[in-house]
Order: structure tokens, then sequence, then C-alpha cells
């Protein structure tokens, strides 16, 4: 029986630094003068115009993706790659490039593996405090390094910390990224153990999900084994972001999740 899709969570690693009245109160005057900033804490702001990242994937064939972003070690990847050959896995890792400098290796070993790789910035910066020039060069510089290591770019862009506003979107879209969230995190950058990782990343997945790993969390390597034993045995198929994602024309709703857009019906010309 397949999965009912229901809202996709909007998420980000990012604290607000005010009381949640205050808070709200601040996103209400940012919609109301036209300028929109990221939720947080689970919190949702509807406004026009809002550019939204891609969170989730109206899908009802049980396809979900998995993610790793790498960002500072790398000692733990190369045995991430041999669990997921061991599972038939194929994922999506979002790779800095002050990464990808250090661990040239590792990024050619994620490639030769069968695995998407999509950008994850230049420095790991906050992007939304970025202008759009620096914004296209942290996207740029990643993927040189990456064209000079696998001979190809990356379509898809993953911001630091979750951080974004609409000039960070428009601007990797423009620059022809599609800019990817998450719907399930698996908080494992907290280190609260193996059990509390399987629980948060196996708990309530839905079809169209993509969820959210570090290549470096303390406890990967002993959850990710039993991580995709319960996928696979929901009857989750696990695919890159680019193979979950839909074709054609298509939306993104106020949920951040794609949909394929609804058909335009033709007016009939009166006589």
């Amino acid at each position: 029986m397949l999965k009912q899709v229901n809202d996709c969570p909007q998420t980000s690693r990012e604290k607000p630094r005010f009381s949640k009245g205050v808070y709200a109160t601040l996103l209400m005057l940012l919609a109301l003068s036209g300028f929109y900033a990221v939720g947080a804490e689970g919190m949702t702001v509807a406004a026009n115009k809002r550019e939204l990242p891609i969170y989730c994937v109206d899908r009802s064939d049980n396809k979900i993706s998995i993610s790793f972003d790498a960002a500072w070690g790398g000692d733990q990847t190369e045995e991430i790659l041999n669990i997921l050959d061991a599972y038939g896995v194929k994922t999506t890792f979002f790779l800095v490039d002050i990464w990808s400098e250090r661990f040239p290796e590792l990024v050619t070993e994620i490639d030769a593996r069968g695995h998407e790789i999509g950008n994850h910035s230049t420095s790991h910066p906050q992007m939304s405090r970025l202008s759009a020039q620096k914004i296209r060069e942290e996207l740029t510089k990643m993927d040189d390094r990456l064209e000079s290591l696998i001979g190809k770019r990356s379509a898809l862009f993953r911001p630091p910390y979750g951080d974004y506003n609409n000039l960070v979107v428009r601007t990797a879209r423009d620059a022809g990224y599609e800019v990817i969230q998450w719907s399930v995190d698996s908080l494992d950058w907290k280190n609260k153990g193996t059990e509390d990782l399987i629980r948060r990343a196996t708990s309530n997945v839905k079809s169209g999900d993509i969820l959210l790993f570090h290549n470096d969390s303390k406890y990967i390597l002993q959850a990710l084994p039993k991580v995709l034993e319960s996928l696979q045995q929901q009857g989750f198929e696990i695919v890159p972001i680019s193979q979950l994602l839909l074709d054609g024309n298509t939306v993104i709703d106020t949920q951040g999740r794609q949909k394929a857009a609804p058909e335009t019906v033709p007016e009939v010309e009166k006589p």
C-alpha cells in the first residue's frame, strides 16, 4: 500500500534569536514590507512572491531520496559508500568546495560509485547575507572544481544551514540550479546516539520525502545500515534527488512541495 503524501515540514538549522512572539511579529513585518525570510523551528510564513526551494516532491510511488552534506570531515565517507553499495542505494552528496579541495579523491570516488553530487557552496556561508554577485561566486567556484575533478557540473544547490531568501533562490535558479532543502531531518549532527538517529530517519517517512544526513556525524556508520533496512522494508525506493524531481511543467506550493502544474483549460470562444 502506497504512503500518503502530507505537507513538507520546512526546517533549517538556523535558530531564531528572539522569543517566538517577537519573531512572529518580525516575520509579519517582513512579509508586509515585501521581503521574505526563511521560517524556523517549523514555522511557515505564507506570503506573496516568496521564493521557496524544494523540500519534498508530490509523489505516490514510494520513491524517496537520501542526501549527505559534506563540509568538514572525510574519514567516514568511504565506509558510507560501502554501506550504500551493500544495500544497492544511490544518493545525492552536497559538497562544499573547501571540502572538495581537501578530499579530491573522495569526490571522484563518490562519482565513480554512481552517486549524484550537488553544490553546497564554496565556503559554507550564510547565503542570505550575500549579494547576488557573491552568491554566484559561491556557486561557480564549487562547480569549477567539480568539473575539473569529474568532468561535470551540478544541477542542484543546497544552501548551507538551510539559510536562504528570495535573492538566493532566484540567483541560483537563474544560474541553472534547482534549490533543494529537506523534509526529514535526522539531526545526526547533534550526536544524540544511534537509536535517536534511526528513529528520526525512519519514522513518518512519506513518498517524495528528502532525508538529510551528514557524512561526518558521529553515529552515521552505526545507524545507516539500520536506516536503509527499515526504509526498504517499508517499501521505499531510494533514488538520487534528480530522479525524485518531477519532469515537465511544475510548481512549488506554499509548503515547499514540488507538484505538477495544474492544467490550463483553454477558454472557449463565445459564438
